[in-house]
């Protein structure tokens, strides 16, 4: 039995390393499956440096590259295209480009010393998401093992369902988005816990609570912000967008707030279940006691987190609004009114998925008692 498990876990090594190596291979030399003409850098020259400062005192220093690369796809294939590139040295909008370094390029109808001249339009990543992707898949598979495969792909069910939730609001007048997403967050909880977890009360308790812990911190959120007519939310970020912004927040609250409270909900019932199974006899009063504890335990954690993640993303614009000299509440108004009430939302449904959680998961403990 162990030389069987030994000789799997071999075979699945070698079938991982082969599926990482081609997958490598294959964004490296994909060129020709892109419509747009791409350019591998071959030389490259400072031609040009400028130093600039603005009215608020900050300094930057601005640089003219010139390069000479490859193109590898179209019908200019392997004829060799100059490239300008201006980039700064904070680098907040640009970057410099090395030889060896992958761009998708505009081709000019001039040429310069019957050499293709073009524009830089962007960089070709697909290989560092590559490796970042196997990144996780492996580190996941290592330290999960049989649930880290299952996580995955529940993960990439997930991602399916969302776009295409998306995909028929989108196209469809007569599905809204909150429908469209509440029916996604359904979805997600059943093949999230149900698939990793599998089908058991522990699972059905979580669920239930699950659902109900999100779903009234959407309503809590839409009545507040329904009575206050969102005063103090600024909507700029979304200002391209051609829908409602409030129904967009909305829906994003709805399906940012789900892991939280799923994390919670599952947790406590699998808490309340194991405590079940060392001591059958325990009481009800005991277990809300127990359950409690645990929620108390975890509740500060789990909010943090939440605000950590969301604040994380306004810091590059917090860090451009102070160095522009804007002023703090401005600053912060500006761009964590959104992240801030995502936040507080999010820790809204933590605590709730608390008490649901462990009277939830007490309800199938007591109905699984009366069954046996």
């Amino acid at each position: 039995m162990l030389a069987i498990k030994k000789y799997k876990t071999l075979l699945l090594s070698v079938f991982l390393a082969v599926c990482v190596f081609a997958s490598l291979y294959f964004v490296t030399h994909n060129q020709g499956l892109y419509d747009r003409p791409i350019a591998e850098v071959t030389s490259s020259k400072i031609v040009d440096t400028t130093d600039m400062e603005d009215t608020t005192g900050n300094k930057d220093r601005v640089y003219i590259q010139e390069m000479k690369a490859i193109l590898k796809n179209g019908k200019h294939k392997g004829e060799t295209i100059l490239l300008t590139n201006k980039y700064s040295m904070s680098g907040a909008n640009d970057q410099r480009y090395e030889p060896g370094k992958e761009l998708f390029v505009s081709i000019d109808d001039t040429k310069k010393d019957n050499i293709l001249t073009g524009n830089i339009e962007d960089a070709k990543r697909d290989l560092y998401l590559m490796i970042i992707t196997w990144a996780f898949i492996l580190f996941l598979l290592i330290v999960g093992k049989k649930q880290g495969l299952f996580s995955l792909i529940t993960l990439a069910v997930n991602a399916v369902i969302l776009s295409y939730a998306l995909d028929v609001y989108l196209n469809s007048e007569k599905v809204g988005l909150l429908l469209a997403c509440s029916v996604g967050v359904i979805a997600f909880t059943l093949v999230s816990l149900l698939f990793v977890n599998g089908f058991n009360e522990k699972t059905y308790a979580a669920v239930v609570a699950t659902l109900i812990g999100t779903f009234m911190t959407l309503l809590i959120s839409y009545v507040v912000i329904r009575f206050t007519a969102g005063d103090g939310l600024r909507y700029e970020e979304m200002q391209y967008l051609t829908r409602p912004y409030q129904l967009v927040f909305m829906a994003g609250i709805l399906v940012g707030c789900l892991g939280a409270v799923m994390d919670v909900a599952i947790t406590l019932s699998a808490s309340i279940f194991g405590l079940i199974e060392k001591n059958p006899d325990i009481s009800t009063k005991a277990l809300i006691t127990s359950g409690f504890d645990i929620g108390k335990d975890i509740m500060g954690t789990m909010t943090n987190i939440l605000f950590f993640v969301y604040i994380s993303g306004a810091i590059p614009m917090l860090i451009l609004y102070f160095k522009n000299a804007s002023p703090l509440a401005f600053t912060l108004s500006m761009n964590l009114s959104l992240e801030m009430t995502r936040a507080l939302t999010g820790g809204i449904g933590i605590v709730l998925a608390i008490p649901i959680g462990i009277y939830t998961a007490i309800f199938f403990v007591n109905r699984k008692r009366v069954k046996a």
